[in-house]
């Protein structure tokens, strides 16, 4: 009997342990990853300016958002930035990976290559294609330098463009992820089925158009979750970039947050602009851990 008390004892200690050594962590990621979100939603409520207040203002807050232009500037320069950013990366991701999938020499020389940026901050990233597509030292400069005096590449500074240097920034440091993603799925496709379809005298365009691509459905889903993601919340690559400029010509949601927020001191359409961001993240996410858990079900 006491010998079964003991293995008892162990046992329950054993399933204790891990819980006990989680919880700290667990607890607070609770209170200042959870707490503060919904903190700053019931902020979004109040009529908050420099420090939290909380006198009671309904949807006030959402109403002032919704009729200042910086807003729907900030909003239609997400469209247009999320758009080719998940086009873009996508595409190219796919092109890298299939690339890659004919098992070429040196491929372990290029998939770290391609990989690289992702290991760099969104910081770094913003600084050096700052340093690159500026006209004063930049890639301009460098023409210059080289005789090519008619070389002009502004769009760093043209308010009509400089959202694609955006975009051109952010593309260069997420492919290569991309591409990890499509290749992870490409190796996991039955070489049975594509010999069978080579046999049937498939070609290489329609083995990839019926058979390979459509099985890459889950790798498809998962890139435009995570690159609708970082989309929604790009903050940091923005303002080591172009700062939002010029004018408000790259002013995403999460810039006019942080500016209203902590600029403007209006704390309270700063917190309902943030909380609309993370309504806009959630109705991605969810119905995605819906069907993958469906699926596993």
């Amino acid at each position: 009997m006491a010998h079964s008390a003991n293995a008892d004892f162990k046992t329950r200690l054993q399933n204790w342990i891990p819980k006990l050594v989680l919880s700290p962590s667990v607890a607070m990621m609770l209170v200042f990853v959870y707490g503060f979100i919904l903190f700053s939603v019931y902020l979004s409520f109040t009529d908050s300016r420099l420090l939290p207040s909380f006198g009671w203002v309904g949807l006030e807050n959402y109403s002032k958002l919704w009729r200042l232009s910086h807003w729907e500037v900030s909003i239609k320069n997400m469209g247009i930035f999320a758009a080719l950013y998940i086009v873009i990366c996508t595409t190219i991701g796919l092109g890298l990976a299939i690339f890659l999938d004919q098992k070429i020499r040196g491929e372990g020389l290029l998939r770290p290559i391609y990989l690289y940026p992702m290991a760099l901050s969104f910081i770094v990233t913003g600084t050096a294609w700052k340093w690159f597509l500026d006209p004063g030292i930049g890639l301009e400069n460098v023409m210059h330098s080289w005789g090519w005096e008619s070389f002009e590449f502004r769009w760093i500074k043209d308010r009509n463009y400089a959202i694609y240097t955006v975009v051109l920034a952010a593309v260069w440091q997420t492919s290569g992820f991309v591409m990890a993603m499509f290749l992870a799925g490409l190796r996991g496709i039955d070489n049975e089925i594509l010999k069978a379809a080579q046999m049937d005298g498939a070609s290489n365009w329609n083995l990839y158009r019926r058979i390979i691509i459509p099985q890459l459905r889950p790798a498809f889903l998962s890139a435009f979750v995570i690159l609708s993601h970082l989309a929604i919340k790009t903050f940091d690559l923005v303002i080591a970039l172009t700062g939002g400029g010029p004018g408000r010509a790259t002013e995403l949601p999460a810039t006019f947050m942080y500016s209203y927020t902590f600029s403007r001191n209006q704390m309270g359409i700063g917190a309902a602009s943030a909380t609309i961001m993370l309504m806009t993240i959630a109705a991605i996410m969810i119905p995605y851990l819906y069907s993958e858990l469906r699926e596993k079900r």
